[in-house]
């Protein structure tokens, strides 16, 4: 298993540890939002995780948990329906997110989702591979998928995404000309999902094509599109004589328009669930300058699909900048709302509506035989959408998340704790100390092949340790095999200084790494991440047939958290084909 993964599946085990058993629960006098409308008082019976009665009347049942619902709202478990669950499985049911709507993650981690379906996790409905050209949008993240050319292929095409567990069709038009699928592939595509009674769901950014899939008969627009005017009304107008639904996405087109208009780390009960890392990620944008004016169509088009009765979803795009799974779900309520929806109706959007277009089965709603996937809150968002932040509990499945929650701030506190204080150098400054028993490093996880399997690659590298030098040290061969299937391979040798694969580890008393090489003449990447960066930063060496020292300040590495370092690493690729270069003597200095 990759380090990445092996990371997570450690935080999971550890928030599972703290997940309350299920018990019949009575939630007593409380107002109740259940998908469609407000009820001011009523109480909740749930038990092995399905909804008994939905307006108990009389007498708790014996050893039932009573919750008290006073001054507090209930509302179903909120849905989102546009996220990318490549990662942080443990955040959506902490926020309230009971439900994960993905649109694009490996078929490997669909199976793996789903065969651990626990109450510590979202539920999960996907799309699986989504559907692109050669070269097109979904390509470019270093993960192997397959892509679709021609129109007659499209059947085939839909069934082997059927066959590995999508439970819709997610296409993509978008990209330069030549690296998208033509309309008439898409329409291929659509017509082949609905052949096997599966929706069919586009991805566009621009009107032209949002009005061609339309008219070629897509099932719902999973994004819409920044910019500054657009013929609102009559794209409404077309998405309701067609019976399709729109996922607006406002948080990303947000991070798009380069804007924070609503900050959920101000509040401190949003910030103490989310490490350095993932705060991280909900802070950046994509756009480089603000331009809230690029949100003016999006505004406008909401509003008037709202009007035009057609369903608008909550959905955040989480895993992208300026996105958390969970945590988003709460801006983008308010958007919603700010764009013109009712909150009663932006509610809806993240409950009932998705459940209902996305043919999710008995979720969604508060009634009886519904999933227990509950959402307690103090106040009323059906006036004041904001309240949906404001948790006192989260159920799912009928199990309370508030185990999980506490565990999650523990172990929030216990990393941030851990890296106040940076760790101690070497005298010497020296980090590897290899040999044919072993590689060894005075701290951290060590030494360890890295390759791009885990994204799908077929990259490989030996590592082996040579003869010694003159200084008694011995260097490290690095002999790779980079193959041509993913645009970023790459084959090398990585070194984790945190305690575990990478954690993060304070390194902020360096400031430069060194180290010797020789090779084949070919140009290598020195690498550094840091908890919080979603890519390596590089700095290019060569490995001519003389050993060399190569001095790097970590300065260089822009954007590299000195104090936050989860891996560096001596790289061959991307171009494919074979490699060979050693190290040895590999230093951090303080100067």
């Amino acid at each position: 298993m990759h380090p990445i993964l092996k990371t997570l599946c450690g935080a999971i085990g550890f928030l599972l540890a703290s997940c309350a058993c299920a018990e019949p629960t009575l939630v007593q006098d409380v107002r109740v939002f259940d998908g469609e409308r407000v009820h001011e008082r009523r109480s909740v019976l749930f038990d092995k995780g399905v909804i008994v009665d939905a307006d108990h009347r009389g007498a708790a049942p014996g050893g039932a948990r009573i919750v008290s619902g006073q001054g507090r709202t209930l509302l179903p478990g909120l849905i989102d329906a546009h996220t990318h669950a490549w990662r942080y499985h443990e955040l959506p049911v902490l926020f309230g997110v009971t439900t994960q709507i993905d649109m694009f993650t490996q078929v490997a981690m669909l199976k793996e989702s789903r065969a651990s379906r626990n109450a510590a996790r979202a539920d999960l409905f996907s799309a699986g591979t989504l559907v692109t050209a050669p070269g097109g949008n979904g390509t470019q993240f270093g993960v192997a998928i397959p892509t679709l050319v021609r129109a007659e292929d499209a059947q085939a095409f839909v069934d082997a995404r059927i066959a590995e567990g999508s439970d819709f069709i997610k296409i993509v038009m978008v990209g330069a000309q030549g690296k998208t699928l033509e309309l008439a592939t898409v329409k291929a595509v659509i017509d082949a999902a609905h052949r096997r009674g599966k929706l069919a769901v586009v991805h566009v950014n621009t009107e032209e094509n949002a009005r061609a899939v339309l008219e070629a008969g897509v099932d719902g627009l999973t994004h819409l599109f920044t910019g500054e005017t657009i013929d609102a009304q009559g794209l409404a107008r077309l998405a309701a004589r067609h019976g399709a639904f729109v996922i607006p996405t406002f948080t990303v087109l947000e991070s798009e328009a380069g804007v924070q208009l609503d900050d959920l780390l101000a509040d401190p009960a949003f910030a103490s669930l989310l490490d350095k890392e993932m705060q991280s990620l909900l802070k950046a944008r994509y756009g480089t300058a603000p331009r809230p004016a690029r949100l003016a169509a999006p505004k406008a088009l909401t509003a008037a699909l709202y009007k035009a009765g057609v369903p608008v979803l909550a959905g955040t795009d989480a895993g992208n900048a300026g996105t958390q799974h969970g945590a988003s779900m709460h801006r983008e309520l308010a958007a919603l709302v700010d764009a013109g929806l009712a909150p009663v109706d932006a509610l809806a959007a993240a409950t009932s509506l998705p459940a209902k277009v996305f043919r999710l089965g008995q979720r969604g709603r508060i009634d009886k035989g519904y999933k227990a996937d509950l959402l307690l809150v103090e106040g009323d968002p059906s006036v004041d959408i904001r309240a949906t932040r404001r948790i006192v509990e989260v159920w799912k499945d009928g199990e309370s998340a508030n185990g999980l929650r506490d565990g999650q701030r523990k172990l929030v506190a216990q990393r941030l704790e851990s890296l106040k204080t940076a760790l101690a150098l070497p005298p010497d400054g020296r980090i590897g100390v290899f040999s044919d028993k072993g590689l060894k490093s005075p701290f951290g996880a060590g030494w360890m092949p890295s390759t791009d399997s885990f994204t799908g690659g077929k990259s490989t590298v030996t590592l082996a340790a040579q003869p010694a030098l003159p200084d008694g040290q011995a260097p490290l061969a690095v002999i790779a095999k980079v193959a041509p299937e993913l645009p970023y391979a790459w084959a090398g040798v990585a070194f984790m200084p945190g305690a575990q694969p990478m954690q993060p580890a304070n390194l902020s008393a360096a400031t430069l790494l060194r180290f010797k090489v020789r090779g084949d003449g070919k140009t290598y990447q020195a690498i550094a991440l840091s908890q919080g960066v979603q890519a390596p930063r590089a700095r290019p060496f060569t490995a001519g047939p003389e050993w060399s020292e190569v001095t790097i300040p970590l300065a260089e590495f822009k954007g590299l958290d000195t104090a936050a370092v989860t891996m560096l690493g001596f790289n061959a690729g991307p171009q494919p084909g074979d490699y060979r270069f050693e190290i040895a003597d590999v230093r951090l200095l303080e100067r």
